[in-house]
């Protein structure tokens, strides 16, 4: 009867520790990235798309990509930040151009932006996060200030 006990054990920690697994890989969800390089290529060419950039105002404002559309979304945990993308979302939806996240790491702030676009119904083939954000940018010739 031991053995029995022992073994349900084994068996109910092994289907918890599934379970925990599984809800992580969910919550990290299949993200979309764009390396700096190839965004570097794309503005180069030119390449029609939107770079929405989700950083603080202070942040932005010391640098950002030419052309990125300022949201302020950062980290897009409450409703007034995801508000701030919402109110993107008619110039996001009249075209099919490919959405470029830009946050400053490319990390949770980027992939809850994401995942709210695609709550707002943005196709995730349109979707991509700037791999490494905008600390990760090695293009200062591509890079604006404010202000300064």
């Amino acid at each position: 009867m031991q053995r029995l006990s022992v073994m349900f054990l084994m068996a109910v920690v092994a289907l918890t520790a599934g379970w925990s697994v599984s809800a992580v890989a969910a919550e990290e969800g299949p993200y979309n990235y764009l390396t700096a390089e190839a965004l570097k290529v794309k503005l180069e060419s030119k390449e029609a798309l939107t770079l929405l950039d989700i950083q603080v105002e202070q942040e932005y404002g010391e640098h950002h990509i030419p052309g990125a559309v300022a949201t302020h979304a950062y980290p897009v945990k409450s409703d007034d930040e995801r508000g701030r993308l919402d109110a993107l979302l008619p110039q996001l939806q009249a075209d099919g151009d490919a959405i470029v996240i830009v946050c400053p790491r490319g990390a949770g702030g980027a992939k809850r932006a994401y995942d709210h676009l695609l709550g707002r119904r943005i196709a995730p083939e349109r979707l991509v996060i700037l791999e490494k954000g905008q600390e990760g940018w090695p293009y200062p010739e591509l890079t604006e200030k404010i202000g300064k």
